[in-house]
């Protein structure tokens, strides 16, 4: 038996679950009408009513993002499960109740911690839709097809010849050169 099934009544579980009543789960599952003394509890009954009343909506919600996210379809994807759960916490945080929703980049020490270790930026691959790619894909290799045609090649070869016979750059940098001097 799992400890969430272990300390979860089932209906208390369905509705845990279920993205919606997340915010409602919280007060619901507090036991009775004062919580233990945090301090003198024990480890279970600290988790009970003080860490899975709060985690547990948000590792189901995270779940339900993961799964519009794809992140059970591919190996790679841009969300970041623990920058998810960090900026849900931190809304649903009881003592923020009348602030409005801060972003996870906007949160205080989120941003403290940012400046002194810095992210690589996330790579176009996982930024880019799936119509996105498929686009440059497609139109990349259309390009490469239209290089390879032997009038296009016939066409490159005449205008590269060109280009050295009339010694274009020199050309270019003269002009440059001659209107830097006016």
């Amino acid at each position: 038996v799992s400890l969430e099934a272990e300390i979860l009544q089932p209906a208390q579980m369905e509705q845990l679950y279920s993205a919606p009543a997340a915010d409602a789960v919280v007060q619901q599952l507090l036991p009775g009408p004062e919580p233990p003394n945090p301090k003198t509890c024990s480890p279970r009954e600290y988790l009970e009513c003080y860490v899975f009343p709060v985690l547990l909506p948000g590792l189901a919600e995270l779940l339900h993002q993961a799964e519009k996210e794809k992140c059970f379809e591919r190996k790679r994807t841009k969300f970041i499960a623990c920058d998810f759960l960090t900026e849900w916490l931190y809304n649903k945080n009881p003592k923020r109740k009348d602030e409005s929703f801060t972003e996870f980049f906007s949160i205080p020490f989120v941003s403290d911690w940012l400046k002194d270790h810095p992210r690589p930026p996330i790579p176009l691959s996982l930024l880019l839709s799936e119509e996105e790619a498929s686009l440059i894909i497609q139109s990349f290799w259309r390009g490469y097809r239209v290089r390879c045609d032997s009038e296009i090649q016939e066409l490159r070869q005449w205008q590269k010849q060109l280009r050295e016979e009339r010694n274009i750059m020199k050309r270019v940098k003269e002009f440059w050169a001659n209107q830097e001097a006016k």
